[in-house]
């Protein structure tokens, strides 16, 4: 079985070592910046099984101790580039919160984009001995799902069931108990590229510190940013960060389909850059102070400086329009939300009852993003910001931080991955379903 598989269950044990020291670190690594949130578990152990986050309730309350930012480097589309220079982010991050936290941090779960991540939708089926569902033939059901071959060099990072039938009866959140016959299980696996994996946990070990879990960020930004009836219902969560942009589809308060497009925020800045030839740093002030994505007759009015210091007089005394800023800048969102509509496509997203579209992610947060996506998405799209958390910093509260919170809420309440079926060794041919939604079709 891969090494992921074996990782799972060792990191599950770190993930409760740490909840019963009290103190967790959440580290979230992107391409433009790595954050990393210090968790402090209240000891009191009432369960709060009403709390708003989806399937991961009913575990101790928790608050924001620590928290700090800083510029990522060697990160590109999501994934680690240079060990080295993420290395020295961790460490700067990681440090900055435990001083602020004022306290000592051993276990982390981490959180990061790209690794090319694919979906299946699995099926499991088997015949009841007794005729009345026990913890045993739920396990057996997920153990039946025929695995797909999912190539060389990858490994699986998340496997939840998302539906339970029995006999005729279906839509079954939790089948224990229940009387039947035969009992189905429908199973979401999102698998990786297995090198991300390995370098993320070289990366961690080097800075002294121990991995509890992984989870994917555009499963992490769902958690965070859609609110309970759109993850019940149906909605897609996109995660526009600055080298990529995650898509995880959610439906009955579990994730069932992800994916990521190789483009973000950064790729626009370079596109400003390039376009109006200056230096980086300057495109992306340029972008965030004056960027947007639909021109009005004031823009064309509107003059921006470029200061630039190359020594040529003309060159550097040069100012632009706002409405050619908004031309350079459009084309490339345009791109990315083309793409974005390409992967719900794909996923079947058509099919399910309600199709919300929520965005999040620090490139979302140019003017006329919400716009110009209706038109290219559909027109149920809102902007989305991050479920409160006690204690938060105000500085880290905006959608540039979905994944972030979204992942101390996979920290604090684990929809336990279903690590400890047994897969059957011999995997079987691909029989799985090309698509993630397939059923919902069947049950609606």
């Amino acid at each position: 079985m891969s090494m992921l598989y074996h990782s799972q269950r060792a990191m599950r044990a770190k993930r409760q070592e740490a909840m019963r020291r009290g103190v967790i670190a959440i580290l979230d690594i992107g391409s433009y910046k790595t954050s990393c949130l210090v968790l402090r578990f209240d000891s009191s152990d009432e369960l709060r099984p009403t709390d708003g986050v989806g399937a991961m309730a009913g575990q101790s309350s928790f608050r924001v101790v620590g928290a700090a930012t800083t510029r990522s480097r060697g990160v590109k589309f999501g994934e680690i580039d240079t060990v080295q220079e993420t290395e020295r982010a961790i460490r700067t991050a990681v440090q900055a919160a435990q001083k602020m936290a004022d306290m000592r941090v051993d276990h982390v779960i981490v959180s990061f984009s790209g690794a090319r991540p694919r979906s299946y939708g699995l099926v499991g089926e088997i015949s009841l001995q007794t005729g009345t569902v026990t913890e045993a033939d739920v396990a057996r059901a997920m153990a039946a799902c025929d695995v797909p071959d999912i190539g060389e060099g990858r490994e699986v990072l998340h496997a939840q069931p998302v539906n339970f039938s029995l006999d005729h009866r279906t839509g079954l959140k939790d089948p224990r108990g229940h009387v039947g016959n035969r009992l189905t299980a429908d199973m979401h696996m999102l698998t990786i590229e297995a090198h991300a994996i390995e370098t993320l946990l070289h990366c961690v070990k080097r800075c002294d510190l121990e991995l509890a879990g992984v989870a994917s960020s555009p499963y992490v930004a769902g958690v965070s940013s859609l609110v309970e009836d759109e993850q019940e219902l149906g909605a897609a969560c996109v995660d526009m960060g600055g080298g990529s942009t995650g898509v995880s589809i959610f439906i009955k308060k579990h994730m069932i389909y992800a994916d990521t497009v190789r483009m973000g925020g950064d790729h626009v800045t370079s596109d400003i850059s390039q376009g109006l030839q200056i230096p980086l740093p300057d495109a992306e002030r340029i972008k965030t102070r004056f960027g947007g994505l639909v021109a009005t007759g004031m823009d064309d009015r509107e003059r921006i400086e470029l200061e630039s210091d190359t020594g040529d007089w003309e060159h550097d005394r040069r100012s632009i329009s706002r409405a050619e800023l908004i031309g350079v800048m459009r084309p490339r969102v345009e791109e990315i939300l083309e793409e974005v509509r390409a992967i719900l496509e794909d996923a079947g997203f058509d099919h399910l009852p309600s199709q919300r579209i929520v965005l999040t992610g620090g490139a979302s947060q140019v003017p006329g993003l919400d716009q110009l996506a209706s038109r290219i998405l559909g027109n149920q799209v809102r902007l989305g910001r991050p479920l409160r958390v006690q204690g938060l910093p105000q500085s880290t509260c905006g959608p540039a931080f979905s994944a972030c919170v979204g992942l101390a809420l996979f920290a604090a309440y684990p929809q336990d991955e279903w690590w400890d079926f047994e897969v059957p060794a011999d995997k079987y041919p691909a029989r799985s379903l090309r698509r993630a939604v397939k059923w919902f079709r069947d049950n609606w």
